[in-house]
């Protein structure tokens, strides 16, 4: 059979699974969950034992954190460098609380903290993933535990002695310090910090710079609005209140990172899915929604957050997908040079945000060309030039935003090969190359393990640009694309995978994630892959 199927081509159809009816429960799910599905994080959790014992689910969110340590006294990525901060957070916690547990899981997280930062070979800023607020948070959480260290009185025996935690080489507290003195002279500060206010107890408490947003949060995080809040014996009906209980009822106890992710979870899914060909019919309210989010600077991923590049692209391309296309004119704000900054004054580039920067204007450029179709041709060459060059010499491509480099590869070569054809064909060869050699036994992809999110990636790059498909015809793609389907028509699409997208903490969207799955196997069964009996 051919790898570029016709409209006559009979399709077999793919075992026990309903594709369609999968992707219409997912919009359902859209809608019944506003604020988005997201997994619980560790230091967000951790944040909230230290900072809000009074609030509901307290025990809910130590046993959270005592069941998710690992056996070396860590908590998070078996690398080092990003489980640094959740095992920060998770052991100031726990040497916050009085339960039983607390005390052994805090010496263990003690005993693998100082291995890390004093021991042979300890981590350095370079050992550190680009996580957002990381220069801030590390400092600040290595300050608290070691204040909780010289109280005697409330470290009693669990770690005698003078020794106390050394930050990572490369980093220092000054740039917290300044933030803190800034917050405490009533200076401004970027909108962006508001994310991670809790670097700043227990000067950001009610601070007038900041405010709840209608939702209730502060800078879209339970611990920021935690930070803000302290204590509500005074605002008992305070809309901050209201959000943070909220927020702990959606996994009873834990929190995630961000919240809520409305339109940054609608954009992803929605453009996810119309991508693959899956022949939903969008939802009036989702499509209206990401319509209504676009001002003259574009959407921020939540409120309470500052608007960005990579949320805006997103929803544009989404739109233009579902035949509501709105000029990508927010996007002139963000460019930069020879590439589009995620917002701007940005520190460092993300390659996945100009991808989707590309997507939305070649795809509004194809449905609605306009006054400045010359501008936009411009811009998407130079996007696209600017995205080659940054591919690595093993043709992957790695981002700030995701731990893994499928989820890079993929969205910069979809990018590329739907929008920049035959002067990136090359660019996307090398990408399709690299997956094939980086397939896992079992048919899976992964960078730490293989994972039906990163499958799902990889086998889109093989099975959803013209290159794979060309490759396709001598056997190898098919080969490697048949493995792949078969890996993830075996994984449970509903079952907990690992986190592996970037904020204070590695996170894992919930609905994102099944959304480009249900893509892969869509593309999979498109094209006729059969799994083995």
């Amino acid at each position: 059979m051919s790898a570029e199927p016709t409209a006559a081509v009979s399709v077999p159809p793919t075992p026990a699974i309903d594709i369609l009816a999968e992707a219409e429960d997912l919009l359902a799910g859209l809608l019944r969950e506003p604020w988005g599905q997201v997994s619980p994080s560790v230091y967000e959790t951790g944040r909230l034992v230290a900072l809000s014992p009074w609030l509901t689910g307290h025990d809910q969110r130590i046993d959270h954190l005592l069941l998710n340590q690992r056996p070396d006294g860590g908590w998070g990525s078996p690398e080092p460098g990003y489980a640094l901060v959740p095992t920060l957070s998770a052991t100031d916690a726990l040497l916050s609380a009085r339960r039983a547990g607390a005390e052994n899981a805090a010496t263990a997280g003690l005993r693998v903290l100082f291995r890390w930062l004093r021991g042979p070979g300890a981590l350095t800023a370079a050992d550190l993933p680009d996580l957002p607020a990381i220069e801030l948070i590390v400092p600040s959480l290595i300050m608290s535990i070691n204040r909780r260290l010289d109280d005697t009185e409330d470290a009693g025996e669990r770690w005698p002695g003078a020794e106390r935690l050394r930050t990572p080489a490369g980093i220092d507290d000054a740039p917290l310090r300044l933030i803190q003195g800034r917050l405490s002279a009533g200076h401004p500060l970027p909108l962006k910090l508001a994310h991670a206010l809790e670097v700043a107890v227990p000067g950001a408490h009610r601070h007038p710079l900041f405010r709840p947003e209608t939702n209730g949060s502060v800078g879209a995080s339970p611990a920021s609005t935690a930070a803000w809040l302290g204590r509500p014996d005074d605002m008992a009906g305070s809309p901050a209140v209201a959000f943070l209980r909220e927020a702990v009822r959606q996994h009873a106890g834990p929190v995630p990172c961000g919240l809520p992710v409305t339109v940054f979870e609608r954009g992803w899914v929605l453009g996810w899915l119309l991508r693959a060909g899956i022949p939903i019919d969008p939802p009036a309210e989702l499509v209206a929604g990401l319509s209504a989010s676009l001002g003259p600077g574009g959407t921020p991923a939540a409120a309470g957050l500052p608007e960005d590049a990579d949320t805006t692209s997103v929803a544009l391309y989404a739109l233009a997908l579902a035949g509501a296309p709105r000029p990508p004119d927010p996007l002139w704000a963000y460019e930069s040079g020879d590439h589009f900054s995620t917002w701007p004054g940005e520190d460092g580039v993300s390659i996945t945000t100009n991808a989707h920067v590309l997507e939305a204007f070649g795809q509004y450029q194809r449905v609605a060309r306009g006054p400045d179709d010359i501008r936009h041709t411009n811009t998407i060459a130079k996007v696209a030039a600017w995205l080659r060059h940054q591919q690595r010499e093993d043709g992957s491509w790695h981002d700030r935003w995701h731990a893994s480099p499928y989820y890079a590869t993929y969205c910069a070569a979809l990018a590329l090969d739907a929008f920049d054809g035959p002067r990136s064909a090359e660019a996307v060869r090398r990408a399709v190359r690299w997956a094939l050699v980086t397939q896992r036994v079992d048919g899976s992809w992964g960078r730490w393990a293989g994972t039906a999110e990163e499958t799902a990636y990889a086998l889109q790059l093989l099975l959803a640009t013209g290159r794979g498909r060309a490759a396709g015809r001598d056997g190898k793609v098919r080969q490697a694309a048949t493995r792949g389907y078969e890996y993830l028509i075996r994984s449970p699409r509903d079952a907990e995978g690992p986190a592996l997208w970037h904020d204070k903490d590695l996170y894992r969207p919930t609905a994102i994630v099944r959304a480009g799955v249900l893509a892969a196997l869509h593309l999979g069964h498109r094209d006729g892959l059969t799994p083995r009996a």
